[in-house]
């Protein structure tokens, strides 16, 4: 490998050689574009004076940079170095700018976290200056931007450019797409007198100017009070600045937001650009990086301007999908597609309105958008499960680009009508109102028939699997589904009650504790239950990996090994993001249970505090609502209080009947990943795949190809990667328009930082908070208040220890309300970034009926 290569020689494809940084610049130069003459030395050098560096154990950033700094320059390095200097000019002005290997990647841009020396003068300084970038890969914030980006630090090493000078009149950044809104093709320029480095660095307040389609959208002045310059000799100095006015013409933001377009096109990317204009009027490019944090563009659907809802969001599962996960999930749409007389051609394919990105699903909602019925429902919809969209919705029906298309009712009467007579709807309401009993019976037999339905032979072949679990995904929806008709005449006669009482529907919330036939309540009453029979020295003695050993070895004491596994026959179906057939569930992977076994044990409530105890306090409290509400209907009309009475009866019978459909298919999703494994048995043995799970980095239709032979491997090592990867992304959106516009990005902060949310379970609560991003292992102490992303049935065994609790996500329906409702905890959802806001320790206090959550002052 040569030690130093000009621009010219470089491109995108060198990165180990160059690292990020040179590559661009050189890929840049090749592309024609406006970039200052320079070279890179390359990551050989790096390698003959970093050799011996230990990269791992303790104080590693301090050792590494003091072995970078003492250690020689080897004289071939240290000649080449002022030969190439002396090239470019005598004694002319350089930047010297670090240039990692791992930088300025597509999923993390590290900028910043490397140095950068400015108008560096001679030869002897320039070598100084390439010591010094060497050491600087090893500051405690390069080192710990790897670790959180899952970087090994052995993999890295460092190039250096040195690049000429540009004396700037003004420079400044741009991004060729909006980083706050997510905007494609929405210039975003920030501009400064003096060099970059002022804005670079936010040592400025600097212009800004918003571009779309040349059009200038926006100019705001900063105040722009320091800026930095060159001095004769080397080096910078700040000096106070009073600019007045704008520091580009127009002309100017035209020309730069041009070469943006001009940058992006080459890279077919967004780019986050570093520019400087001279005392001559010249532009030059002096860097570009793709911009990582803009989320990913779902696959269109159909042309112009759509709007994408993310399933992920509402479900709580802000992780990516499997490719099988995903590929059950297209399934499982075509077939409820198919109850609205919309099947799909291809089912494996799925319904239309389903698209991916990010690995995340995503439904097409625009017809609905942009249709009258869609703009009637969407809000009300969304109030019960995902309050904070509502706002959103409610804007995007101002927005011209998503005026009505259509105002026909007549579409969604006859897909409602298709919907209603496949699911018997009229008959299971009047079976609700007229004979709860049966109505009741007739889930379990649905139950009863979908355990039949889910027995797969143990000869059926790998290629009879594949069919039973496409048929199985597909039919289920429309089977399980009907549950609902039973569960809508639940909540429709609690908004009567709501009407005939003049009591406001959040108000009534009592009502709703404590409801019976909820399989996740249940559930949890029955680990609490379990927990109060095992012997609890194991629990509090070993640790949780022991745990999970000797229950796995059969070597638990006897009642706990039995109680356990009588659990995991019933729920061991369960697991966090279960939605997804790709994650394991608690019988495969226990650990969780087995923590939140240890969590209960640790509390010392007596038997009044106890969950099964609070769980019949709940329904006399909500006997009590009962007659408060039907007390107050019988002041209009002594009619009102008996219908009230009747309504809110058949509304606890039906109410915690909404988690049965997702208990259902969640069982449907455990057996389809069972059988799936059996497939990948077969593939490992057929040296397709090099273990079973694999699999689920597969699709179903690859699976069944997978089974004629072959070698998937390196496509599975790369999803697995990519997976991995989008794992540790921090931010979903819930809306997200084709365009890349997060349209929740463009809302209004509330006012003074104040956290307030939706309104989900009553009552007051201060305590220590205990934010939580995982509830595998979580440690809640009794009484704190959990603070999380939002949740599913996995977590709600933490709700049995818990005081109260906040989630970013859902509305007063969605199911972490419901259950916390059902404990008789406060609770507040739809909290916007309150994992961020809110720390582990603090002390809060949530008002569950307000919707806030009040922060130490």
């Amino acid at each position: 490998m040569k030690t130093v290569l000009d621009f010219a020689e470089i491109d995108a494809g060198m990165l180990a050689e160059v690292g990020g940084k040179a590559a661009n610049l050189g890929e840049l130069t090749r592309a024609g574009l406006p970039v200052p003459p320079g070279w890179a030395l390359t990551t050989e050098a790096y390698r003959q004076v970093a050799q011996g560096l230990e990269t791992s154990g303790d104080g590693l950033a301090e050792r590494a940079r003091q072995h970078l700094l003492d250690a020689p320059v080897p004289d071939a390095v240290y000649e080449t170095i002022v030969k190439s200097y002396a090239a470019l000019g005598d004694d002319v002005p350089v930047a010297v700018r670090s240039s990692a290997t791992a930088e300025d990647l597509p999923f993390a841009s590290f900028a910043g976290q490397q140095d950068t020396f400015l108008n560096v003068v001679g030869a002897q300084a320039v070598v100084d200056a390439v010591r010094r970038c060497w050491a600087s890969l090893w500051t405690d914030r390069a080192v710990a931007y790897r670790e959180s980006n899952g970087i090994d630090h052995a993999s890295v090493r460092l190039a250096v450019v040195v690049q000429v000078m540009v004396e700037a009149r003004v420079a400044g950044v741009m991004f060729t797409a909006n980083p706050v809104t997510g905007r494609r093709h929405e210039a975003v320029i920030d501009a400064s007198p003096g060099l970059g480095e002022a804005v670079v660095s936010g040592a400025v307040n600097p212009d800004r100017f918003l571009v779309f389609d040349g059009e200038i959208l926006e100019r705001h002045a900063g105040d722009k009070k320091l800026a930095i310059r060159s001095l004769p000799g080397g080096g910078t100095e700040r000096v106070e600045s009073a600019y007045d006015g704008l520091c580009l013409t127009d002309d100017e933001v035209r020309r730069l937001a041009a070469l943006g377009v001009r940058v992006e096109g080459h890279y077919g990317a967004p780019q986050d650009t570093e520019w400087a204009i001279d005392h001559d009027g010249t532009l030059w490019l002096t860097q570009s990086r793709p911009v990582t944090t803009l989320y990913p563009l779902p696959e269109p659907t159909r042309p112009g301007l759509r709007v994408f809802f993310s399933v992920n969001v509402v479900q709580g599962v802000m992780g990516p999908f499997t490719p099988m996960g995903v590929s059950a999930f297209r399934v499982i749409s075509a077939g409820g597609a198919g109850l609205a007389g919309h099947a799909p051609a291809d089912p494996l394919g799925g319904a239309g309105f389903v698209t991916v990105s990010g690995g995340r699903l995503w439904l097409d909602i625009t017809t609905a958008v942009r249709g009258r019925p869609g703009r009637g429902l969407l809000p009300r919809m969304l109030t019960l499960g995902e309050a904070r969209a509502v706002s959103i919705m409610e804007r995007l029906f101002e927005d011209p680009r998503l005026s009505l298309a259509s105002t026909s009712r007549l579409p969604f009467l006859r897909g409602f009508a298709r919907f209603a007579r496949r699911v018997h709807f009229p008959s299971r309401v009047f079976t609700a109102l007229t004979n709860p009993r049966k109505a009741v019976a007739s889930t379990v037999r649905l139950g009863e028939a979908l355990n039949r339905r889910l027995s797969v032979p143990a000869t059926a072949t790998p290629a009879q699997r594949l069919d039973h679990a496409e048929r199985v995904l597909q039919g289920t929806f429309p089977l399980i589904i009907s549950i609902m008709p039973t569960v809508i005449a639940g909540y429709g006669l609690f908004a009567l009650a709501s009407k005939l009482s003049g009591v406001p529907v959040n108000e009534m919330s009592d009502v709703l504790r404590s409801m019976p036939s909820n399989p996740t309540t249940e559930m949890d009453l029955e680990l609490w239950g379990l927990a109060t029979r095992v012997e609890p020295e194991p629990f509090k003695e070993r640790t949780l990996a022991e745990l999970v050993d000797l229950y796995q070895a059969g070597a638990l004491p006897p009642i706990a090994q039995r109680e356990i596994t009588a659990f995991m026959d019933k729920y061991g179906h369960r697991g966090v993001a279960e939605i997804d057939v790709g994650v394991p569930r608690w019988s495969e992977q226990p650990a969780h249970i087995l923590g939140v076994v240890a969590n209960y044990l640790r509390m010392d409530g007596g038997a009044d505090t106890a969950p099964a105890a609070m769980f019949a306090k709940g329904e006399q409290e909500a006997r009590a609502a009962i007659a408060h509400v039907a007390s107050r209907a019988g002041r209009r009309a002594r009619w009102r209080a008996a219908v009230v009475r009747f309504a809110l009866g058949r509304t606890r019978r039906y109410a915690g009947l909404r988690e049965l459909p997702k208990f259902y298919m969640v069982k449907t999703l455990a057996a389809v990943r069972r059988s799936l494994f059996v497939v990948g048995e077969h593939l490992v043995g057929q040296g397709v795949l090099d273990s079973a799970d694999d699999v689920f980095f597969l699709d179903l239709r690859e699976a069944r190809a997978a089974l004629g032979g072959g070698d998937l491997r390196d496509s599975v090592a790369e999803r697995r990667a990519a997976y991995e990867q989008e794992r540790r992304r921090r931010h979903v959106p819930r809306v997200l328009l084709s365009d890349g516009t997060e349209p929740e990005a463009l809302a209004q902060e509330a006012a003074d930082g104040a956290l307030t949310g939706t309104p989900a379970s009553p009552g007051t609560i201060t305590g220590v908070a205990r934010v939580v991003l995982d509830p595998i292992g979580a440690h809640l102490e009794p009484g704190e208040i959990l603070v999380c992303p939002s949740t599913d049935p996995g977590w709600t065994p933490l709700f049995l220890t818990a005081g109260g609790l906040v989630m970013e996500m859902g509305g007063a329906m969605s199911h972490g309300a419901v259950v916390a409702r059902e404990y008789g905890i406060p609770a507040v959802v739809g909290v916007p970034d309150a994992v961020h806001r809110i720390t582990s320790g603090q002390e809060i206090t949530v008002n569950g009926a307000a919707g806030t959550v009040a922060l130490p002052s």
